[in-house]
């Protein structure tokens, strides 16, 4: 039996089976994918971790205004712009955020040394887990490694806080490895490239650690480190709406333990509409050279129109890394990133491959509001940028989301904690059935018709 040929023969069933008049969302008042028409989210729960604004209420009218981002109570742009090129925020943020307090210098240098002390993997793991059967597809890799490392465990099963704590710490000192070496296995076995596994140093920061264990040399620039860091804080958390965070909450919800519900966030991020819209982006970047003279103001304006109308790129009709759900004006994270950017693409002398983001970044909110009906403004996203600066760090697009992964399992772990101290119910949502009610035929009466 070809399963394939199979399988396309069975799709036009499928979609008949399934289809579904969307005019029936909006009589019935479902809001699909959980968002109105604005893109604000149905309200699902409360949360004490983080916050997002977007818009203020003005003589009772809803205003938009500039994008924030809250942690624990603290702007993250004020937490950015002190930390920034002085040193390493990642590992306070982690701490602010599982903990809900600032570190002191004591509690931080404590803090770093316990996640200094887990960055390792038991013995063999490497070997016989993520070097066997590596992927592309390192999200994968590290999903199964995470699901793996379960049977390390004596206590996987035992979500007290406490041990939920320890399991989480463990972690987020792996998820580094997880995807670096989940990526070196694959390059090495399926591009036949040199193969080096490099251990991290207890001592450094995350961000070192990620560029030590992916260079071959191990060697970066002190500003290189410290704009992966700002990508880290940026990307660690932000609100409990988004999907990878609620995929947290649904399945810690359910009493499951902390590896499937890392192994099921994971699986959420990599979505291309989630953890993945960076990869679009630089798609789209390397389409736009193919078929424009960058520097020919017009035809740049005229090709992202195009790509607008779909007929241009994948025709979707999308300009990649513009506009949020939330966000309309500006989302709080490209602004402050954009100054780290910037910094990055003068010391790797990309000044000019800077400057048509920006560009485009001018250009594209005003092509969109002429070209679509909205209902809020379209700014650039943190992720029209952080591909950019992936690629300037000369990380491989395989570990773009990973990246991410290795950042936001901080917020889903403070937000699993969140949610087994203060719910104790399983969500479960409601689905309006449209199903029309039909009599059961038995199977012999339906053969002889068959047969007849």
């Amino acid at each position: 039996m070809d399963v394939k040929a199979y399988a396309r023969e069975y799709e036009p069933v499928l979609r008949k089976a399934d289809d579904v008049d969307v005019d029936l969302y909006e009589r019935f008042g479902v809001k699909r994918g959980l968002r109105d028409q604005n893109g604000k989210g149905v309200l699902t729960g409360v949360t004490n971790i983080s916050k997002i604004v977007s818009s203020k209420i003005v003589n009772g009218k809803e205003e938009h205004v500039d994008g924030q981002l809250w942690y624990r109570g603290y702007n993250v742009i004020d937490m950015v712009k002190d930390f920034g090129f002085k040193r390493f925020g990642f590992e306070e943020v982690s701490y602010l955020l599982l903990f809900g307090e600032l570190p002191t210098d004591e509690e931080l240098t404590r803090f770093k040394e316990v996640l200094g002390s887990l960055r390792t993997l038991p013995t063999n793991f490497t070997r016989d887990v993520i070097m066997k059967a590596p992927s592309y597809d390192v999200m994968n890799s590290m999903t199964k490694s995470v699901l793996t490392l379960s049977a390390y465990d004596d206590n996987a099963s035992d979500i007290s806080i406490a041990n939920v704590l320890e399991q989480c710490l463990r972690l987020i000192s792996e998820f580094p490895m997880l995807a670096v070496y989940g990526y070196c296995a694959y390059n090495h076995y399926e591009r036949d490239e040199s193969m080096y596994i490099h251990f991290p140093d207890p001592k450094i920061s995350t961000a070192e650690n990620i560029l030590r264990l992916l260079r071959p040399n191990k060697e970066y620039s002190l500003l290189e480190a410290q704009v992966l860091d700002a990508a880290l804080v940026l990307h660690a958390e932000h609100g409990g709406g988004n999907n990878s965070t609620f995929t947290t909450r649904v399945v810690s919800s359910a009493g499951s333990d902390t590896y499937s519900v890392m192994a099921a966030a994971l699986s959420s991020l990599k979505g291309p509409k989630h953890g993945g819209a960076n990869i679009k982006v630089m798609k789209m970047m390397d389409n736009i050279r193919e078929n424009v003279n960058v520097k020919d103001t017009d035809a740049l304006r005229d090709y992202l129109a195009k790509i607008v109308d779909k007929q241009a790129f994948d025709k979707a009709g999308l300009i990649y890394g513009m506009g949020h759900a939330i966000y309309s004006i500006s989302d709080p994270r490209a602004r402050v990133f954009r100054k780290f950017v910037e910094k990055l693409a003068a010391e790797k002398h990309l000044e000019e491959e800077f400057e048509l983001y920006a560009e485009i970044e001018r250009m594209a909110p005003e092509i969109i509001s002429e070209k679509r009906k909205i209902y809020k403004g379209v700014s650039a996203n943190v992720d029209f940028y952080s591909g950019f600066v992936y690629n300037m760090l000369g990380i491989p697009t395989e570990l773009f989301t990973p990246i991410f992964a290795i950042a936001r399992i901080v917020g889903w772990s403070a937000h699993r904690i969140e949610e087994l101290i203060n719910v104790d119910k399983i969500i479960r949502p409601a689905y309006r059935s449209i199903m029309e009610e039909r009599t059961y035929t038995p199977y012999e009466e339906r053969s002889a018709r068959t047969a007849d």
